[in-house]
């Protein structure tokens, strides 16, 4: 007896799921042209209050109430929306893009993001950092409060005080871009979603089931890219096992990075044992096409001059970063802003000429 194969578009069961998912692509359709509405209409708004604050007489017949009115006022006629504070980022979010308006006075902005992204956005007050934030949120759909985490933990500075200023400026046009290993890693990173605190005593096995139970989060905090593979990956040579803490895989650059989780300080003894890894890796587990595999050591203290001597000369490609398990604090990231070029979009266009 031949079985006949039935189809699922014969069936009622496909004709829901068709139905389904007809529906749900025509919502979100709708709710995105429904932001981007909301979005310019803000924009537009923003225009409005500045161009009005700048007339003299209005501007002296009003004052410094003038939000505060108008807050009163839009609200009484169309509800929610309009507070005081929302009016403000109003105000601050065409300042902030009012280059991207025509010779009508109409605007050249296509928004991206929600209207509460650009919220949390115009807090960045760098016009670098905040293009970087944008673009990065965009491509990797972060949520408001992703984009905020990567914000405070000074997702940008810690990028940018390793790059030079043409990739600097580079990155905050186009976000955060991989082509090779370097560009991948960060230093220091944060982890303080792991919820451990660094006054109290942890073992590197509460560390990595930390990691573990927050792989989500710890995937958002290594990057663009990755995806987890292994815990405690076992390899065996010479009848003796060894095991590697954590294996992820990048898709863009092609290659596996194994991680060593290490609550001390960074030792020479940790570098050896990497390399030791990422050897039997590259003759055992990578294939052709993929890129050799690189490490990074996760250690809570890092002598910088130790690091660089122990870390040169290596065949395989090995990093030692720190990693701190609380958020900067704000004299933190006015040290750090500092030892960035800021405005560098200002210093280029000085150079060009």
């Amino acid at each position: 007896m031949i079985r006949k194969t039935i189809s699922k578009k014969t069936t009622y069961q496909g004709l829901i799921d068709r139905i389904a998912e007809i529906l749900k692509q025509a919502r979100t359709k709708v709710l995105k042209e429904i932001n981007r509405t909301q979005v310019l209409a803000y924009w537009e708004i923003g225009r409005e209050i500045v161009e009005f604050e700048q007339k003299g007489k209005a501007r002296a017949a009003y004052g410094k109430g003038l939000l505060k009115k108008l807050s009163a006022d839009m609200t009484a006629k169309f509800g929610k929306g309009f507070s005081r504070s929302n009016l403000q980022n109003m105000r601050l979010f065409y300042l902030a893009y009012q280059k991207c308006q025509t010779v009508s006075g109409k605007s050249q902005f296509e928004p991206i993001l929600s209207w509460s992204h650009y919220c949390e956005l115009l807090k960045t007050e760098e016009p670098l950092a905040r293009s970087f934030y944008e673009k990065e949120a965009s491509q990797n759909n972060w949520s408001v409060r992703e984009l905020k985490r990567q914000i405070n933990s000074m997702l940008f500075e810690r990028l940018a005080l390793s790059k030079d200023t043409r990739t600097v400026m580079r990155m905050a046009k186009k976000g955060q871009i991989i082509e090779k290993p370097e560009d991948a890693i960060k230093d220091p990173y944060i982890l303080e979603f792991l919820n451990l605190k660094e006054e109290t005593s942890y073992t590197e096995s509460d560390l990595e089931q930390a990691v573990i139970d927050k792989l989500e989060y710890f995937l958002l905090e290594i990057g663009k890219g990755f995806s987890f593979v292994a815990r405690q990956k076992r390899i065996t040579i010479a009848n003796r096992h060894y095991y590697i803490d954590l294996v992820f895989y990048n898709r863009i650059l092609k290659c596996f990075m194994l991680i060593d989780l290490k609550t001390g300080e960074l030792d020479h003894s940790d570098i050896g044992q990497m390399n030791f890894y990422l050897n039997y890796f590259k003759e055992n587990e990578k294939r052709e096409e993929e890129n050799d595999p690189i490490g990074l050591i996760l250690c809570a203290k890092r002598d910088d001059i130790f690091a660089k001597y122990v870390l040169g000369g290596l065949n395989n490609k090995v990093f030692a970063s720190k990693y701190k398990l609380a958020l900067p604090s704000e004299q933190e990231i006015k040290r750090k802003l500092k030892s960035i070029p800021l405005s560098l979009d200002m210093k280029h266009k000085k150079g060009k000429g």
